[in-house]
């Protein structure tokens, strides 16, 4: 499992007439030029795409942990009508793979002249459409007792102000969990950035990846490595400090 992350590690260091010549994992020669070659792509610094790459990610957090935690609430305290057949409904769309949707929203996406933006990426995710994470939260609310909630009522509080102040702070291990799965999926995503981002200035870090390739064909091989490993680097400091979040998240309930 760790050996292709060595091998690309070794890879980024070696000169690119030798990164498929020779297989050895210690290096015969040491180099930083992959580094210098592929910082630029496309006429940008790589440190635009990292940029842009975190602003999605950070956004579509953000709305995943604002949309999706509302929806969680109201399917799994509210009593309206049909909300089993919501809920069903959601459950349904978790088995619905996102290629078969993305052709309609493409085109609803292109008829308001917002393709090349990072609107695409990022308003689906106010609109709770990650249904796995409605699911997450759902089975995390249903576990808090609704005696904190009938205690709120007793006070005046109305739906949202039990959600925002009662039932939100002790649903913070499944954002933290939803926050962390967010970052990581948007981070890697390349097929939805693909398809919406079509100009240099708004390449996020996977696409910047794929417009080396295809600039510098075999003879880059060195450089893509290269660029690949600085673009796990985000991943893996976040990752480390947010594993124990993470683990708590998915192993209790948040409740003493």
């Amino acid at each position: 499992m760790l050996y292709p992350l060595v091998w690309m590690g070794v890879s980024a260091f070696k000169p690119s007439h030798l990164v498929l010549t020779d297989p050895s994992i210690i290096p015969t020669e040491v180099t930083l030029e992959n580094f210098r070659q592929g910082w630029h792509v496309a006429g940008y610094p790589f440190l635009v795409f990292f940029g842009n790459s975190l602003v999605i990610a950070v956004s579509c957090i953000i709305g995943n942990l604002f949309a999706c935690s509302l929806t969680a609430y109201a399917l799994a305290r509210l009593d309206f009508r049909a909300r089993k057949i919501y809920f069903a409904i959601v459950l349904v769309s978790v088995m619905l793979p996102m290629h078969a949707t993305m052709i309609p929203q493409y085109i609803v996406f292109s008829n308001l002249g917002l393709v090349n933006t990072f609107v695409p990426l990022i308003l689906p995710k106010f609109l709770a459409t990650d249904a796995f994470f409605i699911f997450l939260m759902v089975q995390f609310i249903r576990g808090i007792p609704r005696e904190l909630d009938q205690a709120a009522a007793i006070d005046g509080a109305g739906p949202f102000r039990t959600f925002w102040y009662v039932v939100f702070p002790l649903m913070r291990p499944a954002l933290i969990t939803t926050a962390i799965f967010t970052f990581i999926w948007t981070w890697n995503d390349f097929f939805g950035q693909l398809i919406y981002l079509t100009s240099a200035p708004v390449y996020t870090v996977p696409v910047a990846l794929n417009a080396l390739v295809d600039s510098e064909s075999a003879q880059g091989t060195g450089t893509l490595m290269a660029m690949s490993l600085l673009s796990l680097v985000p991943i893996l400091c976040f990752f480390a400090f947010a594993q124990k979040y993470l683990i708590r998240g998915i192993a209790t309930t948040g409740l003493k």
